[in-house]
Order: structure tokens, then sequence, then C-alpha cells
């Protein structure tokens, strides 16, 4: 029997980087050495103490539905860490705690959106941000940020392309997958802009910000224009800091009647998040942070080391950035050289084939051309999937 599958899903394609580490999985279960920089996920444990008050957690019953928005503990910590770290107050009203920050996101394109309305989309973007629009009914609007403009948007570049049916702009920041950090001064920039167009709501994807080591103080955009909090959503989680992935909690805050819609959307389909889970991210915020520091560092040293050793291959361009554990360099040089490839997505095709390493093609992020490594990985496998790499370009 053939079943018609519906439209919205036609349309959306499968995460690259979820297929990269497919692919690498099966080639080592074929006996292949195979090293993948496809996945961002931090390679650290969760810290001991996170996993304790998940131990705690089931041995005292809890393991019972949670409230759909997320358990009153939970929430009570994340008003304290936006308060604590971003100078910005919330109450738990304006709180959601949902299956991670990628279900909070989700959860308000499904809130927010009707057919037709448009998203501005800065690219390089994160994978999923496009087809989650088209799940949702939205229409992704794409503006390309380049290498020369720090691969971020410009007031100018946000300013031409609103129209009557711009409904949101997300920023992400540190970018997943450029590692770029907006500044004060270039948020303010957007800000004057957004200022003058009322119906526009903006999401700051703000998931990456404890791996930053940029020299200024990190902020979000509710930072530099608090004009803005009545249509901002904030959009964070425990995965990356806490190395947390598998935990999944994500959390967002906004205005009230937002965070109420998004809740009615997600009673509908999830519930309430893994309510162990939620102990061991209540633990993560409200304990000690010197794990975060530790984390960071390391990543630093990676993304160092590099940054040198891909700038150092003849053919290919790195970008410096400030956060995140991606290096984004341009493979384009390379591509030209190879007559048998024609695109990034050949090339890193090829690349896991010739090489055994798995990056992700630029194309998947709106950045043809490039490709994404993770450096959420020992400075072992780095070293070897540099070497990997170099050997199988001059060959």
């Amino acid at each position: 029997m053939t079943y018609k599958i519906s439209n919205r899903v036609t349309q959306i394609k499968p995460a690259a980087t979820i297929m990269v580490s497919m692919k690498a999985a099966e080639l080592r279960e074929q006996g292949r050495d195979i090293i993948s920089l496809g996945f961002g996920e931090p390679d650290f444990d969760t810290p001991d103490h996170i996993k304790q008050a998940a131990i705690e957690a089931i041995w005292a019953g809890k393991t019972k539905y949670p409230p759909v928005d997320g358990i009153p503990e939970l929430k009570n910590a994340i008003v304290q860490k936006f308060r604590r770290e971003n100078q910005l107050e919330y109450e738990t009203g304006q709180i959601i705690v949902a299956n991670g920050a990628k279900q909070c996101l989700f959860n308000l394109l499904v809130s927010l959106l009707n057919p037709g309305d448009e998203v501005i989309l800065p690219a390089p973007y994160w994978v999923s941000y496009p087809d989650m629009i088209k799940l949702a009914d939205g229409l992704p609007v794409i503006l390309n940020a380049t290498p020369e403009a720090d691969f971020k948007i410009t007031a100018k570049q946000l300013e031409a392309s609103l129209t009557d049916e711009t409904r949101l702009l997300i920023i992400n920041s540190p970018s997943n997958p450029t590692g770029k950090v907006y500044s004060a001064e270039e948020y303010n920039a957007l800000a004057e802009v957004l200022i003058e167009h009322p119906k526009v709501m903006i999401v700051c994807d703000d998931i990456y910000e404890h791996i930053y080591w940029g020299d200024k103080p990190y902020h979000t955009l509710l930072n530099v224009c608090p004009e803005l909090a009545s249509r901002t959503v904030v959009i964070n989680g425990v995965s990356k800091a806490y190395a947390m992935t598998g935990w999944r909690i994500g959390y967002a805050a906004g205005p009230q009647d937002m965070i109420t819609a998004m809740r009615k959307v997600q009673g509908q389909s999830t519930s309430g998040a893994c309510s162990i889970s939620q102990a061991a991210a209540t633990a993560a915020l409200e304990g000690p942070q010197d794990c975060l520091i530790d984390m960071r560092v390391e990543y630093k040293r990676r993304y160092e080391y590099l940054l040198d050793a891909l700038n150092a291959i003849d053919g290919v361009e790195c970008e410096d950035c400030d956060g995140a554990f991606y290096a984004f360099p341009s493979f384009k040089e390379i591509i030209d050289r190879m007559p048998d490839i024609r695109d990034d997505v050949e090339l890193a095709s090829w690349m896991l084939e010739n090489a055994g390493v798995g990056m992700v093609p630029g194309t998947a992020f709106g950045a043809p051309g490039h490709l994404r490594l993770s450096y959420a990985t020992s400075m072992e496998n780095l070293r070897s999937c540099i070497e990997r790499i170099k050997t199988a370009i001059e060959s």
C-alpha cells in the first residue's frame, strides 16, 4: 500500500548533521577508520554534581508527569540565571521548559506563524531553521552574511528585507556554524531598524552563550535594547554549556502571551520534559559553574590549533571566531582544483570516503563552498583529521 505524505513534510529534508553522522557510523560498522567532526555535541561528560541530582530525584520518586511548562524549581532557577548572568528580569510565567532548545523554537514558530508569513534568516544559519519554518507554514527569507561582513547581517540588509509579511527575525549568537558573535554596537544598529517595525518579533538563540571567549562581555539583544522585550523571545538550554545533550532540556523566556501559546502547543505534542532531566538541569543552573570555564578553556585551545592548522593548508581559508565549537573554513579553491568535484556536498562525501573524516557541507547552512568541522572532540582526533585532510588533498 502507498501512502500520500503531507506537503509540509515532502518539502523538508533530513538534517545534514545527522546524515553525516549516520554515514560515518555506517562506514565504521564496515570496519573503516572514520573520525566524524559532523555532530555538534560536547565530548565532555556531564559533571558529577548534575548526575547526582538526577539520581537523587529518581530515589525521591520524582518520576511522575511534570507540569507542561516545567517544574517550579527549574523555572525559578532559570529566572535567577537570567538575572545573574544576563541582567534580564522575568517572572516564572514568562518561562517555558521544553525537550531541548529545538522544541522551544518549534513551539514558537507554530504559535506565531500563519501561512505565508516571512521569517528573516541570516545565512550561514543552523541547518534546521529553514525546514522548521516551512513546517510551521512560514517562508524563510535568507539574508546572506558574507565573510567580508564577518558573517553577520547589517542594519542596511535587514531594513531592505522587511516587508508587510515579515513576522520574525532569528538571531543566533554565537553562531552555529561560524562561531561569530554580534557585538553590542552591531545589535544596537539592528535594534534601531527593528524599533521602527513593531510588527516584527525577534528570536535570540543563545544556546552557545557560555562557549564564548571574546574580549568584550557577552551581550544578548535585550542587553542593548530592552525596549524590544515585549516582542523578543530568548532561547537557551543546558545541552551545550553543561555537556547535557542527551538530557534534552531547553528553555525560553519572553512575553507571557507568547509563552502561553507555546505551552498550548507543547501540551498537545510532548507535554512536559523528563522530570529527572529537569532536576538535573536545576542542579546545573544552581550549582558550581567551574565546569563551564574548564570546558570553554579547552574548546578555545582546540579552536586555536584548528584555525592555524586549517589556514596552513594550501587552498583552505578559515575565519577566526569568538565562540561555539565549530570551524567553518572555505574549500572553494580546493573544489576548483578538483575536476571531479563540483561542490561542497560532493567534497564532503569525497573527504569521508578518501580521508576518513566526516564534515558537514556548507550548503546545508546556506554557505556553499564551506565545510563545518566540530572541534568538540579530542586534540588527538583533530590532529589526525588535519593530517588526513592534507594527505587526501595532496594525493
